[in-house]
């Protein structure tokens, strides 16, 4: 891998955006080696958490749109030009986006949909910037902790785009559809004061203390029962989309695996 560094430390994994010359601006080569990685990966069970961060001042600054626009974005751009028939299900003829563009943003969409599918807890540690496709990227894990003096945003508006690598879905999930449109209508940069206040954040830590207090956190969280943490991870995203017996009965299904195994009985023991 060129553009991302990944190894494990005990249950901890930890990947790392590595573009930090150009403050992890995000490629089409990047994107491509997130996508591989989380297909590697897969369900395994040594991996109680996963901390996604960016090397050296920045989590990232978005779409390194210098690179895409200069060719190397690997034909992004290019299929845009391309006569294509428009999708058979837009909704309105202003929406007829080619389907091979459609197709290649789908799977670019790979590169951040696996840290919210997977069965493990995952936590964004941000610090210097974390705009555009960089926040969509904190946005798809389930915990986000910021240094302060970090910029937050989705600046797509600005170029003429929507943030479509999750932010549209988590966002709103996060903050509220009212405030989301309202980051994503002005193109607002805010600080990390802001982002933890409106719970964009759930975190906010001094710069120097981010890599040991994001440590602590995904230390804490591996030494939990795993059985229980990646059935509550499940239960709470299925909630959204769920009545409330569907919730309870989503539960009750996870429950009982945690009442069936060793991990219940060896918990139970060491707290009495």
């Amino acid at each position: 891998m060129q553009t991302i560094s990944y190894e494990q430390v005990g249950a901890v994994g930890w990947l790392r955006l590595n573009r930090p010359e150009r403050l992890n601006a995000m490629t089409i080569e990047m994107w491509e080696e997130l996508a591989k990685l989380g297909e590697s990966l897969g369900d395994d069970s040594s991996l109680r958490c996963l901390v996604v961060m960016g090397e050296g001042r920045a989590f990232s600054s978005g779409i390194d749109v210098e690179h895409l626009l200069s060719g190397g974005g690997g034909g992004l751009f290019a299929e845009a030009g391309k006569g294509s028939q428009p999708l058979a299900d837009s909704p309105t003829s202003g929406l007829g986006m080619e389907d091979k563009l459609v197709t290649r943003i789908g799977d670019i969409q790979e590169a951040y949909t696996w840290l919210a599918d997977a069965p493990y807890p995952t936590m964004a540690a941000m610090r210097g910037y974390a705009l555009g496709g960089g926040l969509q990227l904190a946005l798809a894990c389930d915990l986000r902790i910021a240094a302060r003096g970090t910029k937050l945003g989705l600046l797509e508006h600005k170029y003429g785009l929507l943030p479509d690598l999750g932010g549209t879905y988590w966002l709103p999930r996060i903050v509220g559809p009212a405030k989301a449109k309202e980051l994503i209508f002005t193109a607002e940069t805010i600080d990390a004061e802001e982002a933890l206040r409106i719970g964009l954040v759930n975190r906010l830590v001094d710069d120097g203390e981010l890599d040991g207090a994001v440590a602590a956190i995904a230390e804490r969280i591996a030494a939990q029962p795993p059985i229980a943490v990646r059935g509550t991870k499940r239960a709470v995203d299925r909630a959204a989309t769920q009545s409330l017996g569907e919730g309870l009965r989503e539960a009750a299904i996870g429950q009982a695996e945690c009442i069936r195994s060793a991990d219940f009985l060896e918990a139970a023991s060491a707290n009495l």
